[in-house]
């Protein structure tokens, strides 16, 4: 759960929403953003606003029903998806949702962020960005493809709508986020040039490796 005092939190979400619009990942009402509090709350984003013009006085806090608690704004209709990603994952703080153009457009064609080939990706991302079926935002089917991707993953893909990243704090999700869009960039202009080889099994398996020994991706729980 989050250390820092309550104000200094509200002000990182707030700097956070503004940077997914300075960095062109979002735009009209597109976005949101959720983080954990202690007391099974959470503080996020409200619905219909522009991550450029979110502050304080925006922010809404509401519980894992998604019940608002805190604030006068409504809570944005994806909410859903953040919740699902959230009882996937207990050890996630932050779920950051935008539609970074060059990776949304991956998400649109149906395609996925593959092959792997650059190391640095593997160590912060995993062994892949799944992209999820096309499905209506609010769906069941949504709501269970979220889930089940987050349990595996700290990044992913969705068919028309954009991209999700999980992380321990904003920074790391946002990082996540601009990973995620500086990679579609990558791969969008090598694919031009020619075959993309995928990392050699062998350094996929070290690159692995070295993610779990930094304590990155999913947490296990002991079994009791």
């Amino acid at each position: 759960m989050p250390l820092a005092p309550l104000p200094k939190v509200r002000a990182e979400l707030v700097a956070a929403s503004r940077r997914l619009h300075q960095a062109g990942w979002v735009a009209n009402h597109d976005g949101n953003i959720s983080l954990r509090l202690t007391g099974k709350r959470l503080l996020i984003t409200p619905t219909a606003y522009s991550k450029a013009d979110v502050d304080d006085g925006s922010l809404i806090i509401v519980d894992l029903d998604g019940k608002v608690l805190e604030g006068r704004k409504k809570p944005f209709s994806e909410l859903e998806l953040h919740l699902a990603a959230f009882r996937a994952r207990p050890e996630v703080e932050v779920v950051l949702h935008a539609h970074p153009p060059c990776a949304t457009a991956f998400g649109l064609a149906g395609l996925e962020l593959t092959p792997l080939a650059m190391p640095e990706l593997v160590v912060s991302l995993g062994d892949r960005i799944p992209t999820l079926p096309r499905t209506m935002p609010k769906t069941p089917e949504a709501v269970r493809g979220v889930e089940g991707a987050a349990a595996q993953y700290d990044a992913m893909l969705l068919s028309g709508n954009g991209a999700l990243t999980l992380g321990a704090d904003l920074a790391q999700a946002l990082l996540r986020m601009e990973l995620v869009e500086h990679y579609a960039k990558i791969l969008t202009a090598a694919r031009a040039l020619g075959p993309v080889e995928p990392l050699p099994p062998g350094d996929l398996a070290r690159l692995l490796e070295a993610r779990a020994k930094a304590g990155l991706g999913p947490q296990k729980t002991k079994s009791t």
